[in-house]
């Protein structure tokens, strides 16, 4: 038997060709694992900062800090305002804060606070929250290379909680420009820059939580969430975004939240800045409607399922809404092509047009859409606002199956305490929501409208009492003077 040695037969040019096949399957196979990181490097390291320094860097000298001098009585409403988030009704210390603060006679102090503002015009014009600066006996300003300055107050908006401040020299100052903060999407990178407890430009960075929440402090609340590090000092400092222009306006914190923080969108402050700057007060718009939000139960109520938009109750009479021919149950969906899904947006575009302007409403009407031409008028704060808060602080509804359920309530007759705002004379009073209102000055009150008018006739220094019916339960009575 012949035994063949097993060796390969093959030509040089047959290896040749065998391995260049394999070196280039071998490369094929390979891409298939680094293509797709090189791929995702190239698209993810331009998303992801190297270094905030040099941003903090051009903005931090048009930060500054404040620093004012308030007379008060106990804690005040600053202290409430930055540390009480939402949903802190039933804190179990809010019994300690009323007992300590709010019972029996308390003396008169001299209370220092802290906050931040940036500049926005080169002769020194400051934008820093309402409640940084409210009831101040002195405002002291410092800027980033030490120097300080007294500051006067321009003017307020406590509605949306912003101030405009001015310090006086005669040089010009480094300032920030605005941005959009329409633009923000929800991750991306934005850098907070403030006196967080009084340590002078402290810059914090992170990323946008989250848009348009609403805190119950306002009928404008659409804040700007964020987990950029804020805390007491930086209200009124600058949100940036990575071009390094103001996106947002740092306002508040939820206590005991870790990494939630919250800004004023610089869209809504552009022009309550410019009409502080202009003439020291904000001017609104007012349609003079009574409106709630269209829940699905009220949707199919009306035959519109699926539908988002501004339930009408009630109107104001021979105001702009009546006089358009808008009808309670008109159900609003557009304000000059802007689409309308809840009271608080008709609100914000209304009180954003300027008084005079005519627009277009489209409304759904027996389900059918009808387009309404109406005249803004100038809002007055002593009535009731487009979303149902009044010179008391209240929101009311009239009281429904939903409502009744929500509440336990066995009540039929008289309106619903909705919502109450903060600081207001109803939450100084003692009032609480879903307290439900029987009388005033001992008239009857069954509808939204009875209310109104109830309360819109009360004059200035004058009492109004009201017969509140609480759990169904305890009736008590309020006298809050206007």
């Amino acid at each position: 038997m012949k035994i063949t040695a097993a060796t390969d037969t093959r030509t040089f040019t047959d290896k040749f060709i065998i391995s260049a096949a394999t070196l280039f399957l071998i490369l094929v196979l390979s891409s298939f694992f680094w293509i797709p990181r090189a791929i995702a490097k190239s698209t993810i390291a331009p998303t992801i900062p190297e270094s905030f320094s040099s941003l903090a860097k051009e903005a931090s000298p048009a930060v500054i800090n404040i620093r004012t001098v308030k007379t008060i009585q106990g804690g005040g409403p600053v202290f409430r305002h930055f540390f009480n988030g939402p949903n802190q009704e039933n804190d179990p210390r809010n019994e300690f804060y009323n007992r300590f603060y709010n019972g029996g006679p308390q003396r008169e102090f001299k209370q220092p606070s802290l906050g931040s503002g940036f500049i926005i015009d080169k002769k020194g014009y400051i934008v820093t929250n309402n409640h940084v600066v409210d009831n101040a006996d002195e405002i002291r300003v410092t800027m980033n290379d030490g120097k300080e300055f007294e500051a006067r107050i321009l003017g307020r908006d406590p509605k949306t909680d912003l101030a405009l401040i001015k310090i006086e020299t005669e040089t010009d100052l480094p300032t920030i420009e605005f941005g959009d903060s329409d633009l923000l999407d929800v991750g991306q990178w934005v850098v907070a820059i403030g006196s967080p407890f009084g340590l002078e430009h402290t810059v914090t960075a992170g990323i946008v939580s989250a848009k348009g929440r609403v805190l119950g402090s306002g009928p404008y609340d659409d804040f700007i969430q964020t987990d950029a590090s804020i805390n007491p000092g930086n209200s009124g400092g600058p949100l940036l975004n990575m071009a390094g222009e103001v996106v947002g306006i740092n306002t508040a914190i939820i206590r005991d939240g870790q990494g939630i923080g919250f800004a004023i969108p610089v869209n809504l402050a552009k022009k309550i800045i410019g009409q502080l700057k202009d003439s020291g007060e904000v001017t609104r718009g007012w349609l003079g409607v009574v409106i709630q939000d269209l829940n699905e139960d009220m949707a199919k109520y009306y035959g519109v399922n699926g539908v988002k938009g501004a339930l009408v109750t009630d109107l104001v009479k021979g105001d702009p809404a009546d006089q358009a021919g808008i009808e309670p149950n008109d159900i609003i969906i557009e304000v000059d092509g802007i689409k309308i899904e809840t009271s608080r947006d008709l609100t914000r575009e209304i009180a954003g047009i300027d008084v005079g302007k005519k627009i277009e409403l489209l409304v759904l009407r027996g389900g059918n859409e009808k387009n309404l031409t109406v005249q803004i008028a100038k809002r007055n704060d002593s009535v009731v606002s487009e979303s149902g808060i009044d010179w008391i602080g209240i929101e009311i509804v009239e009281i429904t199956k939903e409502d009744a359920s929500k509440y336990d309530m066995i009540e039929k007759e008289g309106v619903l305490v909705n919502k109450i705002q903060e600081d207001s004379k109803a939450e100084v009073a003692g009032m609480w929501p879903g307290d439900i209102i029987k009388e005033i000055n001992n008239h009857p009150i069954n509808t939204t409208m009875e209310y109104y008018k109830a309360v819109n006739s009360i004059k200035k220094d004058e009492s109004l009492r009201m017969l509140i019916k609480r759990r169904n339960k305890m009736l008590m009575v309020f006298e809050i003077k206007k």
